[in-house]
């Protein structure tokens, strides 16, 4: 059994309470996922984020399949971060990290996503050929969509990476 995990981190040029209230807003979700993902979200997110929240969305991974991922928010701590665990959908394992500390230029932005692909050998064989590099697309367009909206720190570079256990 192979655990993944994706490893984010960016710098934006924001107060941390601006920085808190876009990113723990699902309806941002849809702002900062690219369009071809078709990621709507079909309810609870219509009060402020807190632990408990189950939140219900439409997603399509691949082209032609369309699937509901149900998250709930298990973990909060107002203002610094979050985590998000999927209680149904694409993975066999989804746990969510969501970190905002403060520093001199603004935020640091840090994701910790561990998660698990089904269908045993068969998942782990499609990770490097699907899942991977479709993650990596993702929260690339998520890097850039967040320096258009909000600019960009850079004397703190960006981290992405992604390793396995």
């Amino acid at each position: 059994m192979k655990i993944y995990q994706l490893h984010s981190k960016q710098a934006l040029p924001i107060s941390k309470l601006d920085a808190w209230n876009f990113l723990s807003d699902p309806a941002n979700l849809k702002i900062i996922t690219p369009e071809h993902m078709g990621f709507n979200i079909l309810s609870g997110a219509d009060k402020e984020i807190f632990a408990g929240q189950i939140i219900q969305y439409k997603v399509s991974p691949l082209p032609g399949y369309t699937t509901k991922w149900v998250t709930e928010i298990t973990h909060l701590e107002k203002g610094n971060y979050f985590v998000d665990e999927q209680r149904f959908g694409p993975y066999a394992l989804w746990h969510h990290k969501h970190f905002i500390k403060e520093i001199a230029e603004g935020v640091i932005m840090e994701d910790i996503i561990d998660y698990k692909i089904p269908f045993g050998i068969l998942g782990q064989l499609a990770h490097p050929i699907i899942v991977k590099k479709q993650l990596m697309e993702i929260f690339k367009y998520r890097e850039d969509k967040l320096k258009k909206l909000f600019g960009t720190v850079d004397s703190i570079p960006n981290e992405l990476q992604l390793k396995s256990f």
